[in-house]
């Protein structure tokens, strides 16, 4: 019985290590792009007349505004619900939608990836 006990506590310890060796290689990594790389990526957009069209209470659109994180006060943006004529105007049916000088919309989450080959606005890496 007391072998057995062994065994099992033995196992939960050989897992959990595993599991935190894993984290600290994998999941602890920070993907995001350097600050000043986003600054230029989202000033650029605003200088394509690219706007995003959302909701503050839209978890989408908050996704996509903390991917450009700091960067995002570069961006145009409408909030719908304070101006929800300007939304309707421009054909907005969902959050977020970000549309294009030439009238093109991307309707949902995009991702800054998405977003640079879509305008042609480079995201500069360090890779």
């Amino acid at each position: 019985m007391l072998l057995n006990k062994s065994k099992i506590i033995f196992s939960v310890l050989v897992v959990g290590a595993a599991a935190v060796l894993l984290f600290l290689l994998f999941g602890g990594q920070d993907e995001k792009l350097p600050a000043l790389a986003l600054d230029s990526f989202a000033r650029c957009l605003t200088e394509k007349n690219i706007v995003m069209y959302g909701a503050d209470w839209c978890p989408h659109c908050q996704n996509e505004k903390k991917a450009f994180g700091e960067a995002f006060q570069f961006i145009s943006y409408v909030e719908c619900p304070q101006d929800p004529k300007k939304c309707l105007d421009a054909g907005v049916n969902g959050y977020p939608t970000w549309i294009f000088s030439d009238g093109r919309k991307l309707e949902g989450e995009q991702g800054v990836e998405k977003l640079s080959r879509e305008s042609g606005c480079l995201l500069e890496t360090n890779n």
